[in-house]
């Protein structure tokens, strides 16, 4: 089966049906087919090209492209640094660039020929073209160099199509559903599941530009059926369905809509309980990386529960080990995940070492994720491994949870944990806390005593500190590392 099958059709029973919305740009099958053919005579040689990610039609039709013709593209943040940028196109070494006219490109860029990509498709009649080896590279996407500088993961088409399929299974994805979400489309999450899904299966997919709550009212209202998004843009969500005189709008369109799905970070207990209550709809959540795309997610017949991201996803293997590696068996330790099946990347582009070093002897890839497993197989998710998995007083304890339980404290908008050394327990439990009303917030033992309550008195924060915002990145991940006292 060809990555992007209505594509490979051109006369067939997509092509009149809409592909890709972005606010005054709407492709057919037919105009999608027809624009990135034409690019995709173009890139004809070249071994890889980076495409200028912006929230746009380009984009879409720039990466269409570069699959179409069996090129391996480079997806480019565009608020990416300097320095950083210019060490992934040192690294990746593009062909080309590929990018809208309009788009004004940085000077770590200056050395690159540049290609314009329009979304007018030309009048001749799309063909189908080679489909490429199921093995050979699809997408460079870079890590986010939490550790070093960001690392290019190799993502085979064959982990593609494996990955979407196992999610057609899981959430009955077809060709009538219309995503809406506004990700950007750098990443797995935004541009793989985001666009290349729906193109998968022949269906739509209606990208906002910008995320606004009124944005996924009105496409959710008008069709859609599916809403992407992360922990940030649903927390925004739930603080709108909380406006009276907002809310009426959004909670029917959220209450008509097939899937919500949340990803890329953990969406907290106390956001799923909210949209719950307003909507009578359960936002699910699956679990994914860059190097594996996606390993987990709850099914759509299956049963919502929050903080959980579901069992693993059809064709994934997924297993707890010790430090030392030993697989854990029972159903309560906490454990670093690891994977292996099809979703797998092939490797660290010009980075054996840490191919090697990211996998185990036979096969497994070490996520650095922490994890214990419900009875029924679904994953709850702890933290990671470098910055969650807190050791104090002899325990093993869960970022995560004492997360959940601080924001369900009134008097807490945020909240993120953190450890730090401690000569006494080796390590204390810190809560940042971004107080609801920063005039009047909550004392340190009263959170205290809040997650003692909940969870257990080993679990509370022996540290408060408060701040006016959690530094987040881009996809609305807490960056932990930024915290220090």
């Amino acid at each position: 089966m060809p990555l992007l099958p209505a594509l490979q059709d051109p006369s067939g029973p997509a092509a009149a049906r809409e592909a890709v919305r972005f606010d005054d740009v709407t492709l057919t099958y037919s105009g999608l087919a027809r624009v990135t053919e034409a690019l995709a005579a173009r890139l004809t040689g070249a071994d890889r090209v980076a495409v200028w990610a912006t929230p746009t039609a380009h984009t879409v039709v720039a990466v269409v492209a570069a699959l179409r013709a069996g090129v391996p593209a480079v997806p480019l943040n565009p608020k990416t640094g300097e320095r950083e940028l210019a060490h992934i196109v040192a690294d990746s070494a593009p062909s080309l660039v590929l990018a809208s006219p309009d788009d004004v490109l940085p000077p770590a860029l200056a050395g690159l020929e540049r290609l314009g990509v329009t979304t007018a498709p030309p009048d001749p009649a799309p063909t189908a073209l080679p489909e490429p080896d199921p093995e050979s590279p699809a997408l460079v996407v870079y890590t986010s160099g939490t550790t070093g500088p960001p690392k290019g993961a190799v993502l085979p088409r064959r982990a593609l199509a494996a990955s979407l399929d196992a999610l057609e299974d899981a959430w009955g994805w077809t060709a009538d559903d219309v995503l809406v979400h506004a990700l950007p489309l750098f990443h797995v999450h935004g541009l793989i599941l985001g666009v290349l899904g729906p193109l998968r299966r022949g269906g739509s997919v209606r990208h906002l530009g910008r995320f606004t709550p009124e944005g996924v009212a009105r496409e959710l209202g008008a069709g859609g059926t599916m809403l992407f998004g992360v922990p940030t843009m649903y927390h925004r969500l739930a603080e709108a369905l909380a406006d009276p005189d907002a809310s009426a709008g959004l909670a029917k369109a959220l209450a008509g809509a097939r899937l919500l799905v949340s990803g890329s970070a953990a969406l907290p207990v106390h956001d799923h309980e909210r949209i719950a209550a307003a909507t009578g709809r359960r936002v699910i959540e699956r679990y994914g990386m860059t190097e594996t795309l996606m390993n987990t997610g709850v099914r759509a017949d299956g049963a919502p529960r929050p903080g959980t991201v579901g069992p693993p996803l059809r064709g994934v293997e997924l297993r707890l080990v010790e430090e030392d590696g030993t697989p854990l068996t029972g159903t309560d330790a906490i454990g670093e995940i690891q994977v292996r099946g099809p979703n797998l990347f092939t490797g660290y582009l010009n980075r054996p070492d840490a191919t090697a070093a990211a996998l185990t002897a036979d096969g497994w890839f070490r996520t650095g994720d922490m994890a214990t497993l419900d009875p029924d197989g679904y994953v709850r998710i702890v933290g990671r491994k470098a910055t969650d998995l807190i050791k104090s007083g002899g325990y093993k304890i869960g970022a995560g949870e004492i997360e959940n339980a601080l924001l369900d404290h009134p008097g807490v908008r945020e909240a993120a944990v953190t450890g730090e050394p401690d000569p006494d327990l080796g390590e204390r439990i810190v809560a940042w806390v971004v107080p609801a009303d920063p005039a009047a917030p909550p004392a340190a033992g009263e959170l205290a005593d809040h997650v003692a309550a909940q969870l257990a008195p080993h679990k509370r924060p022996r540290t408060v500190r408060y701040l006016d915002a959690l530094p987040r990145n881009d996809l609305g991940k807490i960056m932990k590392r930024a915290l220090h006292g």
